[in-house]
């Protein structure tokens, strides 16, 4: 989820000095709240690799149990099947 940060605004400053500064601090703020924003993707990004590398794991371990359940069900399958003979 993005969430907009507003640019702070210095209390110290004039009102009538604002404007004429606001053209470079917008562009400053505009700057660092992108980074802001690209931090908390890459943040959400990792959160979700994690999660599925997890799930991924669990997954292919669930695969090798049930591929190893299927084997031991085909060998008694097989020994009790009467062979067939030509």
């Amino acid at each position: 989820m993005m969430c907009e940060v507003m640019p702070t605004i210095n209390e110290d400053t004039p009102i009538s000095q604002r404007g004429s500064q606001s053209s470079g601090s917008d562009s400053d703020s505009h700057f660092e709240q992108l980074m802001v924003n690209m931090l908390d993707e890459r943040d959400r990004l990792l959160d979700t690799l994690r999660e599925t590398q997890e799930s991924l794991g669990l997954a292919q371990q669930h695969l090798q149990d049930v591929i190893y359940d299927r084997d031991s069900l085909q060998r008694q399958l097989n020994s009790a099947l009467p062979q067939d003979v030509e």
